[in-house]
């Protein structure tokens, strides 16, 4: 069977991480990539990636031109997280008839963050036959996908209560700016109040998704954000942070009904905590017959795991009927070392 063909838009540290993880996988091929970066543009893919190899992939910074003259089943988009900036590229993709994952935040259930341009993608997935899913590790995967998978073994739920304590450390300059990672107390308190630091971007896509796939009712969502001050001096390829600076965001959302948190999910994230004795980890805490408990320490690898879950999705996203989806839409996401290709073909037909 001919092999999955696939274009990556955005090389960033995500970017970079899905090329390398699907130069390794089987039935699947890399035949375009795309970024704006002066440094990057007309070099080979395998010299972005360190590798000792030519991959004979030139990168190129012509999006449109591209999209339109390279023919594909998927394009993967790791370039920004809210849904009005990206919307123009995936309108572009859908449009020249090419399935579309991307791992911007707000995508994981756009409906909260612009319902007007959601129900425009979906229209227009729908028009040209193609697929849209917004996935990562978080949103996508540990505080909302897991979370309604583990309830399944409950009878009633009661209350949700999840926690991710995690490592910010693999992430590139994108999400060390919405953190605010870096900068003083002052301008973190700054950041917030004009929204240049947005903390975690996903709250109002897990929280909806949870209510939405488990029947509970919430009538608001409530944020807040707080800085994480470092004791420590502490680096990554793309910042620094001396003692006294912001390592991270400590960033809750609660789905309220009548007043009361019926969902609470708590993001606690910064650059190296292990530099300060933290001890990374993802906690869920449903209340209900029976109460469930699941706890995965250290945390789930969130570099590894976005770029994962956005490969591992491919199948099912280019398998699926035409329209924008979610991940509570499509089957269950796995791992898979066989070929992406036979993959793809099982969805369509079953098993048969």
């Amino acid at each position: 069977m001919e092999n999955v063909k696939i274009i990556i838009c955005g090389l960033g540290a995500m970017g970079c991480g899905i090329a390398k993880m699907l130069l390794d996988k089987k039935g699947i091929s890399i035949i375009a990539c795309i970024d704006n970066n002066s440094n990057k543009v007309g070099k080979d893919l395998g010299e972005v990636l360190g590798l000792q190899e030519n991959l004979s992939i030139d990168i190129s910074n012509n999006f449109n031109k591209t999209i339109k003259e390279t023919k594909a089943d998927i394009v993967i988009l790791a370039i920004d997280s809210f849904i009005k900036n990206i919307y123009p590229y995936i309108k572009t993709i859908v449009e020249n008839k090419m399935n579309c994952i991307t791992i911007a935040e707000e995508m994981a259930y756009p409906y909260t963050a612009d319902e007007d341009l959601a129900k425009d993608l979906d229209r227009l997935a729908k028009e040209n036959g193609v697929s849209i899913l917004g996935t990562g590790v978080n949103p996508g995967f540990v505080l909302d996908t897991l979370i309604i998978t583990l309830s399944a073994a409950c009878r009633r739920v009661q209350s949700i209560c999840a926690s991710r304590v995690n490592d910010l450390s693999p992430f590139g300059t994108t999400v060390m700016r919405s953190q605010g990672v870096g900068t003083t107390v002052e301008k973190f308190e700054n950041g917030i109040s004009d929204g240049s630091i947005v903390g975690h971007v996903g709250f109002r896509q897990s929280i909806p998704m949870i209510a939405k796939a488990l029947g509970i009712e919430i009538d608001d969502i409530i944020e807040t954000r707080e800085p994480i001050i470092s004791n420590t001096y502490r680096e990554t390829p793309y910042v620094k942070v001396e003692p006294g600076m912001v390592a991270g965001c400590s960033h809750t959302g609660y789905g309220m009904k009548n007043g009361k948190a019926v969902i609470t999910l708590e993001h606690p994230q910064q650059i190296h905590p292990g530099s300060e004795g933290v001890d990374t980890g993802d906690y869920i805490y449903i209340k209900g017959d029976p109460d469930m408990h699941l706890s995965i320490k250290p945390e789930t690898p969130g570099g590894i795991g976005t770029i994962a879950v956005a490969v591992n999705m491919i199948p099912q996203v280019i398998a699926s009927m035409p329209g924008l989806k979610t991940m509570v839409d499509l089957p269950l996401p796995h791992a898979l070392e066989n070929s992406f290709a036979e993959a793809v073909k099982y969805y369509k037909e079953g098993d048969k």
